[in-house]
């Protein structure tokens, strides 16, 4: 039987998941194969139409559509303020006087925190491994292009933040859904839009944020700590601890944890990137050449040139999270006096994200060979990327997996502690504060269920989830650009730049 793309790049591992299930035994085998087949195969069919003619998932035309309007809307914007983001990050323009939570840089910290993790090592191995070398040129322009999108989401989450009496903020996309829309005589679309969003924002949570950063880590550290091969729920259940005493916290004790831990896991990870690329450096040029050619080829793997570039959008989506409006929700907590600025600091993240330590992992799992080597194909299988990368790094580094394992964990907790923000601020802004404690109980029990579901499954509900929160907030960033717009143009002559 031929497949459409639209079936092999989304359902297949759905399917998939069935026969893998029957590896795992008793409870552990029915909850996965239930997870698989009444809760991603349908929300699969429903959400990812394929456009007639061209077999590409609606999703992916919308965000790359979406991105490509907000570059040109904005002048350029992530090219012509980049030099500004950094000083903003520096606190060059910081006045006693803002009024938020916590500062920029903990502000990008914690929205990187979301973003830079399992994706830029497991997202990009799995993209290569499945895609092709080719993959990599679509996760750098989608980076390129999502930080025009970034720009406009955080904007507006802080442009509709609401600040409460006693100091807490609240915004993100449901508000500038809600509120902006209102404004625009659309309050019944902006109430439908932002419960929408909320609903898959949780929904992404407690699947990429969440169980995908357990599983994905897991199959790493599982093999350098052979107890947690067949105990792995022992993982579960202290990451879920950890990860507790974090949340219970709130946003500034998320983003004093991810404004420590970030900078330090991407230093480990960064350093054995060059380490390895350094040692490799006469392979650079010929991996970005193949890097290059299979981009467009219509012989490249995995469905030709049209396969490539969904796997590539998906991924560096998944990655840097550009155009679903999750980062709008930890910058609009930030200090500012101007909502364009947090806009601009924003934008900062996918080229962080995407643009350098994904493309990093991408040259390395390239020069190595890891994604050919006939060792690795189950791996590839069963979309362990994780342990792909951790292939890669060990080939040349023998010890290096069990420097990866930790720097995956940091990845991983780090994620995680931040979506739970996300996801509760959805939460709370559906079922009121009083509910909040239920999903934070919610959320760890999906870190423990993390443990026991195939990668498969949360693989493809995470980029459900994730990437169905696109639909609404894109909307949103459309009608309301404009006042973005505007706003832009006014900053820009304040500061003469």
């Amino acid at each position: 039987m031929k497949l459409t793309l639209f079936s092999f790049v989304f359902c297949l591992p759905a399917f998939a998941s069935v026969s893998e299930a029957s590896s795992v035994n008793g409870w552990e085998s029915r909850l996965d194969t239930f997870f698989g087949q009444y809760i991603v195969g349908p929300l699969a069919s429903i959400l990812f139409w394929p456009i007639p003619g061209l077999d590409m998932p609606l999703v992916v035309a919308w965000l790359l559509g979406g991105a490509v309007f907000f570059t040109l809307k904005m002048g350029f914007v992530n090219l012509r303020l980049f030099r500004h983001a950094i000083d903003l990050v520096r606190g060059k323009y910081e006045d006693s006087n803002q009024v938020g939570e916590v500062t920029h840089f903990q502000a990008l910290t914690t929205a990187l925190s979301a973003t830079v993790g399992l994706g830029n090592i497991a997202g990009v191995a799995i993209a290569i491994g499945t895609g092709g070398p080719g993959a990599t040129f679509w996760m750098i322009l989608v980076g390129f292009l999502g930080m025009s999108s970034k720009f406009t989401e955080c904007t507006l989450g802080q442009k509709y933040r609401k600040v409460r009496k006693d100091g807490r903020i609240m915004g993100g996309a449901m508000h500038y859904l809600s509120d902006g829309l209102k404004e625009k005589k659309l309050a019944g679309l902006g109430g439908f839009l932002a419960g929408l969003f909320c609903l898959l924002c949780i929904g992404g949570s407690l699947g990429g944020g969440n169980a995908f950063q357990v599983v994905q880590s897991l199959d790493l550290i599982k093999s350098v700590v052979p107890l947690l091969a067949n105990n792995s729920w022992i993982y579960g259940a202290v990451m879920a601890g950890l990860v507790g005493l974090v949340i219970l916290g709130g946003i500034k004790s998320i983003a004093k944890v991810a404004s420590v831990i970030v900078p330090f896991m991407c230093g480990i990870y960064l350093l054995a990137c060059i380490f390895i690329l350094i040692t490799h450096i006469s392979a650079i040029p010929s991996a970005f050449g193949l890097i290059f050619e299979q981009a467009f080829s219509p012989d490249a793997a995995f469905g030709g040139f049209l396969g490539v570039l969904i796997i590539g959008v998906k991924r560096a989506v998944f990655s840097n999270e550009a155009g679903i409006g999750s980062a709008a929700i930890a910058h609009s907590a930030a200090k500012v006096s101007d909502p364009i600025e947090e806009g601009v600091v924003a934008l900062l993240e996918p080229f962080i994200d995407t643009i350098v330590v994904c493309t990093m992992t991408a040259l390395v799992i390239i020069i190595t060979g890891a994604y050919i080597d006939p060792a690795n194909a189950d791996l590839i299988a069963n979309n362990q990327g994780g342990a792909l990368t951790s292939a890669a790094m060990g080939g040349v580094i023998p010890w290096f997996p069990y420097v990866l394992s930790v720097a995956v964990f940091l990845f991983a907790f780090s994620t995680m502690i931040s979506w739970s923000y996300y996801g509760e601020r959805c939460w709370v802004y559906l079922f009121g504060d009083k509910s909040s404690v239920f999903y934070k109980a919610l959320f760890l029990i999906f870190t423990f269920l993390g443990s026991v579901i195939t990668a498969t499954n949360i693989l493809d509900f995470s980029d459900l989830m994730i990437l169905g929160m696109a639909f609404p907030n894109i909307l949103g960033l459309l009608l309301l650009s404009g006042l973005v717009k505007k706003d832009l143009n006014n900053y820009l002559k304040k500061l003469n730049l």
